[in-house]
C-alpha cells in the first residue's frame, strides 16, 4: 500500500493540469497573414537569386517551346556566352516560372571545368506562362533571357490566385 505521507514529500515544480495545458497549447494552430504564406512573385525570387543585383539581358538563351501540349513534361535549354576559363566563367544558372505554385524551378552550379555553359532538363508548368533564365557570371554580373510558353493541358495545378 501507498503511504499518503511519503506523496507529499515530492516536490514538483508544475502539475499535471499545467502539463496537459502547455501540451495542448502546443497543438494551437498560429494563423499567419496570406502575405506570408503567399508564393513569391517572379520578380521577388529572382531578386533573391541575385541578392537585390541589375539582371541584364543578353548573354544567355532559353529555348522553350512556344505551344506546349503537355505542361508535365516541358524540355527547356538555357545556353550562356561565356568562354568558361578559371577567369571569365559562369557559376550559377536559376530559372524561375511565373505561375507553378513555387517560383523557383532550379539552379544549376557550373564552374569553368564544365567546358561550355549550357543545361538541358525537363520541367512542369501549371499554365500558359513566362519562364527566366538567370546567370550568375564569374565577375558578379546577373544575365538573362525570357520566354513564354502557351500550355494547352496544364500540370502541377493547385490554387494560383
Amino acid at each position: 500500500m501507498d503511504d499518503p505521507s511519503r506523496n507529499q514529500n515530492l516536490s514538483f515544480p508544475i502539475g499535471r493540469r499545467q502539463v496537459l495545458a502547455a501540451g495542448l497549447a502546443g497543438l494551437v494552430v498560429v494563423s499567419l497573414p496570406r502575405r506570408v504564406l503567399a508564393r513569391p512573385s517572379l520578380e521577388e525570387a529572382i531578386n533573391t537569386f541575385t541578392g537585390g543585383a541589375e539582371v541584364l539581358d543578353g548573354r544567355v538563351r532559353l529555348e522553350l517551346p512556344p505551344l506546349v501540349e503537355n505542361g508535365n513534361a516541358v524540355g527547356i535549354t538555357i545556353a550562356a556566352e561565356s568562354p568558361m576559363t578559371a577567369a571569365d566563367h559562369v557559376r550559377r544558372i536559376g530559372v524561375f516560372n511565373e505561375k507553378n505554385p513555387e517560383a523557383n524551378v532550379v539552379v544549376f552550379q557550373l564552374g569553368p571545368r564544365c567546358g561550355r555553359a549550357e543545361v538541358s532538363t525537363r520541367i512542369r508548368l501549371a499554365t500558359s506562362q513566362v519562364v527566366v533564365a538567370v546567370a550568375e557570371m564569374s565577375d558578379g554580373s546577373f544575365w538573362s533571357s525570357r520566354a513564354s510558353a502557351i500550355v494547352t493541358l496544364a500540370a502541377c495545378i493547385e490554387d494560383l490566385s
